[in-house]
């Protein structure tokens, strides 16, 4: 992964950086090679007047005399420029090149300047390329009209120089442009693997820990090295695995439980109808024996149904039946069918009669099911001789309903978990024959479901309260 990543970001960059670096390197060029050519322009040039103001004086036959020539010669040596000049015509009278002043004729006198290079009198002195017909190559060439004291033309002075002068710079920039193109991308090559070397290692443990939670395994966690966003992933990460380990160890134990509570009941009722059919029990303890039974089978019922309801619930298929009914009389109706668990535990019930008659739109049979499991919990963990207190009040357009019991609470560690399914705070508890775990996370479905919402509060060794709160019409 990070080999990958490393070569995506690195090709990228490059491109980037060696585009940008030609970009420069081309305006560079078109900038050093305007420059250049000015200085170059203004060097011919003052070359070329100063030879015009030593030529205008003189003749022909003086111009072509070999004094004239050694101060053409040293004009050219200091230079480096070619310097000519011609008549009128356009032949040579004389060059500044050694061959000329040994045998008064040169390769440039070979040929003819034509006569669209030549200058007339009164014209302005110009700078281009060419080869005036002599060069094999492009020449810079400045020329200026040399003329007598009547105005009359008597030639035209030619400063040349070759344009490889200048191109001859290209290789140094050319160096120049690899050398600073191959640092960078030197340091970029090291600084992009550590970047992504940074980057790609916690994804890539994030891969292996996801394969291994796959398997099983939700015991990798992810270090958490930085504040960026790689670190939030980080962090989301181990929340989600930690999620994740909570949500299977809840699942196992849930299965352990079904287990036992399932395999409990069905040797109970076998062992009774066995000894039933067998003799071994006596007809007049048949009928008690019976009941047992009959008990057994209601506990697997409500079992079977509260995983039924948890299958629902989860698949989305409940569909809400909203009725109008008495919130007080469903209260009531359920606290009373609990009456002889309160009174065989001496429970203290508070609340209800100052609770007054509340019409609630809402599924009665899922409503009544939420209340039903919040008292049964109240009774279960409410330590004998305790209080149960009941309270609904009108809140705006909302039914705010809240049961307290008195008793050993629930840890504050253990609150945010307490509506998750298959959970069970006391451990210890968890072989009570009406306990599947699921009671909880069906309120808090049901009453999501409502559009309404369920909360917990406690204090350890002192009390537990679950308020419910639900939209008055639906």
């Amino acid at each position: 992964m990070r080999l990958r990543l490393f070569k995506k970001y690195f090709f990228t960059t490059a491109i980037i950086i060696f585009f940008s670096l030609t970009a420069m390197t081309v305006i560079l060029s078109f900038a050093l090679n305007n420059y250049l050519a000015k200085n170059k322009y203004n060097s011919l040039q003052k070359c070329c007047d100063e030879i015009v103001n030593l030529a205008g004086e003189l003749s022909n036959e003086e111009i072509q005399s070999e004094n004239f020539h050694k101060t053409l010669s040293a004009l050219s040596t200091v230079s480096g420029v070619d310097i000519l000049i011609s008549d009128a015509n356009g032949e040579l009278l004389i060059c500044s090149c050694e061959e000329w002043l040994t045998a008064e004729r040169c390769y440039h006198a070979d040929h003819l300047i034509e006569r669209e290079n030549l200058l007339a009198a009164g014209d302005s002195a110009t700078f281009r390329l060419g080869t005036l017909s002599i060069y094999q190559t492009p020449h810079y060439i400045a020329e200026t009209p040399v003329v007598n004291n009547e105005s009359a033309l008597v030639g035209t002075v030619f400063v040349t120089a070759p344009l490889s002068a200048i191109r001859e710079l290209l290789p140094p920039i050319a160096r120049l442009y690899l050398l600073s193109a191959t640092i960078p991308l030197i340091l970029m090559f090291f600084a992009i693997y550590a970047m992504t070397y940074r980057l790609t290692k916690p994804l890539k443990l994030m891969s292996e820990a996801s394969k291994a939670m796959a398997k099983g395994d939700f015991s990798r966690r992810i270090p958490v090295t930085s504040d960026d966003e790689i670190g939030e992933l980080a962090v989301s990460f181990n929340q989600m695995t930690n999620s994740l380990a909570q949500l299977e160890s809840m699942r196992k134990s849930f299965v352990a439980n079904v287990s036992h509570e399932l395999k409990t009941p069905m040797t109970t009722i076998g062992g009774f109808i066995d000894g039933i059919l067998d003799g071994t029990i006596e007809p007049d303890k048949q009928n008690e024996y019976l009941m047992i039974v009959s008990d057994e089978v209601k506990r697997l019922s409500r079992l079977v149904q509260s995983m039924l309801n948890m299958a629902k619930l989860e698949s989305g298929e409940f569909v809400l039946r909203p009725e109008w009914f008495d919130f007080r009389e469903l209260l009531c109706t359920i606290v009373i069918s609990q009456e002889q668990r309160i009174e065989e535990k001496k429970l203290n019930i508070t609340g209800l009669d100052e609770i007054e008659s509340i019409s609630l739109r809402a599924d009665r049979d899922l409503i009544h099911q939420v209340i039903y499991n919040l008292v049964d919990n109240a009774i279960k963990f409410t330590d004998p001789s305790g209080n149960i207190d009941f309270k609904a009040v009108i809140d705006g357009k909302k039914l705010v309903f809240t049961i307290r019991n008195t008793g050993r609470g629930i840890p504050e560690k253990e609150l945010p978990y307490v509506f998750e399914r298959f959970y069970k705070v006391d451990k210890s508890r968890s072989a009570n024959k009406n306990s599947t775990g699921l009671g909880l996370y069906l309120v808090k479905t049901i009453v999501k479901a409502h559009g309404g919402t369920v909360a917990v509060t406690s204090k350890v060794d002192s009390f537990a309260a679950f308020t419910v709160t639900l939209p008055l019409g639906n």
